[in-house]
């Protein structure tokens, strides 16, 4: 032992304990651990937002994240659930078009997921050529709160085809394709990929034609987050020639929003997911191309900016979602200590001399005090009390452990404690002593 008695030898463990807890403390507030579970808001049945939610939700659950889907009107009701906190929903899919940091501030987006074309799919006998054929037509725009009808409606409205001179129908998804079915609708302006189930139900319905959309570059000039797309002849079925040939689209891009209070982590895991979702080649893509950070609407989140410059971390690579938090803060601990322990070890060894001289110099007091106290006791009335207390300093002085390097010192200490026991002797000894006795 280094001459700690068990009261201090307590006190520094008690001490040690408090300093842990504190660190821990700070230590999950800074790297607080990630929920079990979050919320995610899609579209309609059948949608494409629900298509590649599904898709999420799998790559979540081997990570132990369950991933709530949100079914919801579409991308206008999804924006409005990001921005309302007591709606649960942390992340969305959004169209481009349908709003903007401006109309929708505090909202973080992580890149661009796909292209998303507009379909228009004319379920009639007529042939259309223009869209301002589709003046006194019913046509399927997708339920109010949805990006679908706010595109369509926008760029419908360019042709003056709206609901003053046509009939819009909340159709969409799988209603949609019931619709046609039931020949409730003469037109359905859908979006989303070509593999979503709703849109390659009407591509293989043979009742059905896909309408070209031979103004598409305007659009693109007239509305700035419209793209120009080409769906390629035979590329559904290269048997049956579908489609019969190359069709022009107008489409946006689909992004991933969410809340800027989402955890960091569930941000990498929502980022790999887009990733091993969306990197592959594609109808309107090519291989590698999206997810990107290409969001002229909303700002990116740092995190994203980085994910797609460098890649995800080396613990993101190789450690369990759950692990890398712990590792984290495991890191965190070392360097902070070596930050602090560092320049703190220099200084060590001086407070450890002056603690043990600290104890020296508290007996050196009681020796002191009691050397002094013989002035004021002339007649030697307290001679058996100073010899009790001479007793106790040496009894308390033996039972002291020091380092090695302070043996001199301690010896002194003893020297001195001889030096007042034969004081006190001589005292004792005295001729007026013995005379009162």
């Amino acid at each position: 032992m280094l001459g700690f008695s068990r009261w201090q030898l307590f006190k520094g463990f008690a001490a040690a304990v408090g300093i842990v807890s504190i660190v821990s403390l700070v230590l999950i507030y800074f790297f607080p651990s990630p929920p079990s579970k979050v919320t995610m808001a899609t579209a309609f049945k059948g949608s494409a937002f629900e298509y590649y939610g599904g898709q999420y939700r799998e790559i979540f659950a081997r990570s132990h994240i369950e991933l709530e889907l949100r079914e919801t009107a579409g991308a206008v009701e999804n924006v409005e659930l990001l921005q309302d906190p007591k709606s649960g929903v942390q992340i969305a899919f959004v169209l481009g078009g349908v709003s903007d940091e401006k109309h929708a501030p505090g909202l973080l987006s992580l890149g661009t997921v796909y292209n998303n074309p507009f379909w228009i799919f004319n379920a009639s006998n007529e042939p259309f050529e223009r869209l301002s054929q589709l003046k006194g037509k019913r046509i399927a725009v997708g339920p109010i709160g949805s990006g679908t009808r706010a595109s369509a409606e926008q760029i419908l409205g360019k042709a003056g085809v709206n609901s003053e001179t046509a009939t819009l129908l909340p159709f969409a998804g799988s209603a949609a394709v019931e619709a046609v079915n039931d020949g409730e609708v003469d037109i359905v302006w859908s979006s989303g990929a070509s593999d979503g189930p709703a849109v390659r139900s009407l591509l293989e319905n043979p009742k059905v034609h896909l309408m070209n959309f031979p103004t598409a570059e305007a659009f693109t000039i007239i509305f700035p987050h419209l793209v120009r797309l080409t769906f390629p002849q035979a590329v559904i079925d290269v048997d049956r020639n579908i489609p019969t040939e190359d069709v022009t689209l107008i489409g946006t891009t689909a992004k991933v929003l969410v809340r800027s209070d989402l955890h960091p982590e569930i941000v990498q895991l929502l980022l790999q997911t887009m990733v091993q979702t969306h990197r592959g080649r594609e109808i309107f893509q090519r291989s590698g191309e999206f997810p990107n950070s290409a969001d002229t609407e909303y700002p990116v989140a740092p995190a994203a900016t980085d994910f797609y410059k460098t890649g995800p971390s080396l613990m993101q690579r190789h450690l369990p979602l759950w692990l890398s938090v712990h590792a984290q803060r495991a890191i965190a601990v070392l360097v902070a200590g070596i930050a602090i322990g560092f320049p703190l070890s220099r200084f060590l060894p001086v407070v450890y001399q002056w603690i043990m001289r600290r104890r020296l110099i508290y007996w050196y007091g009681k020796l002191k005090a009691l050397e002094a106290s013989f002035d004021a006791d002339p007649a030697n009335k307290h001679l058996p009390e100073k010899r009790i207390e001479i007793e106790r300093i040496e009894d308390a002085v033996s039972h002291i452990r020091f380092p090695l390097s302070f043996t001199d010192q301690l010896y002194n200490l003893r020297s001195h404690i001889d030096i007042v026991r034969r004081k006190l002797a001589s005292r004792a000894n005295a001729p007026g002593r013995m005379a009162a006795e």
